[in-house]
């Protein structure tokens, strides 16, 4: 758990124009010309520029990654382009969605090139919730914010009471592993997202409908469990070293629904924030299958 709030306190540590980042801006990470990273490089708002050798794989949420040395694992980008220099090399895929991949001639991956420039914003609010469009301060986006609170409250008691205990091994998942559970989690949006959005291309009718819901029931799914795994496993941490004490599940749960709950109201802040957390649920459920521990698929 040591690791966890420093990761959600990495979407608070983003500066408060989020969007894309301007031309010319510096990178929020950068690794140069004859550096070796053996971690996971992610960063949310700003770009990553890959010079050196990355040994896993990079990511970038509302920011572009740049390659112009090796990537031993995959590039994944959410709102934002991969641009490939000729000098690059990708082990792994090269994934895209609302962004581009400009590969320049004498680039190298090993796996696929996947880009989906026009993805509609509908299929990406799953990661933090709707986006009414108004500014932060009116009456409607905090009333709708206040709604959520109480929503994430009701589906806590819920789930408590229904499967708390496999809940709790999610949260163990989210306490153990949450860089891990960050790009599991980011890896699985995109691939439903890319899923759902060739689904609705190519398939579209009596086999691509059921399908297209399906895959959007199962992302929300994954997005209510993982996200109250998380309340719990920060208000766990919260209960033991802040107030010195242990909380009963779902009163350290409660805690780390309040504590998110007043993040959310951020501006800029409070978004990105909720989707670090999103991230880290999503993917802690998918690697804890719910909490059961179980292998997804068994061979016969």
């Amino acid at each position: 758990m040591k690791t966890l709030l420093p990761l959600l306190l990495l979407a608070l540590a983003v500066p408060a124009a989020a969007q894309a980042p301007a031309p010319g801006a510096e990178p929020a990470l950068r690794l140069e010309a004859g550096s070796t990273t053996g971690q996971q490089l992610v960063a949310i708002g700003r770009d990553v520029s890959v010079e050196g050798e990355a040994l896993s794989d990079v990511a970038a949420l509302n920011g572009s990654v740049d390659v112009s040395g090796k990537v031993d694992g995959s590039v994944i980008v959410l709102r934002g382009d991969a641009r490939l220099a000729p000098t690059a090399r990708v082990a792994g895929d090269v994934y895209v969605v609302g962004g581009r991949i400009h590969a320049a001639r004498g680039a190298q991956t090993g796996g696929r090139m996947v880009s989906y420039p026009n993805a509609p914003n509908a299929w990406l609010t799953l990661l933090e919730g709707p986006s009414i469009g108004l500014g932060f301060a009116s009456r409607l986006v905090l009333g709708a914010k206040l709604a959520l609170v109480a929503s994430w409250a009701l589906l806590l008691l819920l789930f408590f009471a229904t499967s708390g205990r496999q809940l709790i091994e999610t949260a163990e998942g989210v306490r153990r592993e949450p860089f891990r559970s960050f790009f599991v989690g980011l890896t699985g949006v995109v691939c439903l997202v890319l899923t759902a959005l060739f689904l609705t291309a190519f398939a579209r009718g009596i086999l691509g409908v059921p399908f297209v819901v399906l895959i959007v029931l199962l992302g929300i799914v994954l997005k209510l469990w993982g996200t109250v795994a998380v309340f719990y496993a920060l208000g766990d941490w919260l209960s033991r070293h802040v107030f010195r004490r242990r909380f009963q599940p779902l009163n350290a749960a409660t805690i780390g629904l309040l504590v998110l709950g007043a993040v959310k109201f951020l501006p800029w802040l409070g978004v990105l924030a909720w989707y670090v957390v999103t991230l880290i649920g999503v993917g802690a459920a998918l690697s804890t299958k719910l909490g059961r521990r179980e292998p997804w698929f068994e061979l016969a």
